[in-house]
């Protein structure tokens, strides 16, 4: 006869200690900044529950107590850097705010650069991801909207944020495997690219790169993808 089959838990609703019995010797916060550190030296393809547990100086099947699924682990690792956030009062200019959490958000993906593996919602109601979002919310106070149009809203900047720096540390890692340097290859694919154009088999492209011929500055690409989706939810700008 099959095993009955797991059921769905939410690790935060699960006492971290039983109430009798001695003192756990490890805290959920003993476990998820084990596992960050593992993550932030060497990816989230390096964390597993042996990694952490030989980082702890306990043994595996031990912490599986503590942490019954992976899923788990991730969940805390997500929660412990969302506490890195900076919750400030609010300039009551809801665009500033929101690109200043914007900004902090692309901060925090580049310290911790597994993090972007893990944004989604399965991982979006951890205690410190919560206070993450009604800080957002509160942000958002002097926007006239529905609290469903805001979260989308946030869930767009996070989107925007997750992607470019996605490609941001995709690009770096891969720069750093050539043996050569960035310069040399961006002017070899360049100088392909302006071939391929010339033979006028791509008008339209050829017309954009004439249109903006100097070197594009990531930064304002970056500023003007997030500005784009808040004009988007802006009633001053509908």
């Amino acid at each position: 006869m099959a095993g009955r089959a797991a059921e769905p838990e939410v690790i935060w609703a699960r006492p971290e200690r039983a109430g009798r019995g001695p003192r756990p010797a490890y805290t959920r916060a003993d476990i998820a900044a084990a596992a960050v550190r593992i993550a932030d030296a060497g990816g989230l393809d390096a964390v597993s529950m042996r990694h952490v547990a030989a980082e702890l100086g306990c043994g595996t099947m031990s912490l599986y107590n503590y942490v019954p699924r992976k899923e788990d682990l991730y969940e805390l690792m997500v929660d412990v850097v969302s506490g890195e956030h900076e919750l400030w009062e609010p300039c009551g200019d809801w665009r500033a705010d929101t690109l200043r959490v914007a900004h902090q958000s692309r901060a925090l993906m580049r310290r911790h650069p597994w993090l972007p593996r893990l944004m989604s919602a399965i991982y979006g109601f951890s205690p410190n991801a919560l206070r993450y979002l009604e800080h957002c919310l509160v942000c958002l106070d002097p926007l006239e909207a529905s609290y469903g149009t805001k979260m989308e809203l946030v869930a767009m900047v996070n989107a925007v944020v997750t992607m470019y720096v996605s490609n941001e540390l995709a690009t770096a890692e891969r720069t750093r495997s050539l043996p050569w340097s960035e310069e040399q290859e961006n002017a070899v694919r360049i100088a392909y690219l302006g071939g391929q154009v010339a033979t006028g088999a791509y008008p339209r492209m050829a017309a954009a790169f004439m249109e903006d011929a100097g070197p594009i500055d990531l930064e304002a690409v970056f500023e003007r993808a997030l500005g784009r989706v808040l004009d988007a939810f802006d009633p001053a700008r509908a």
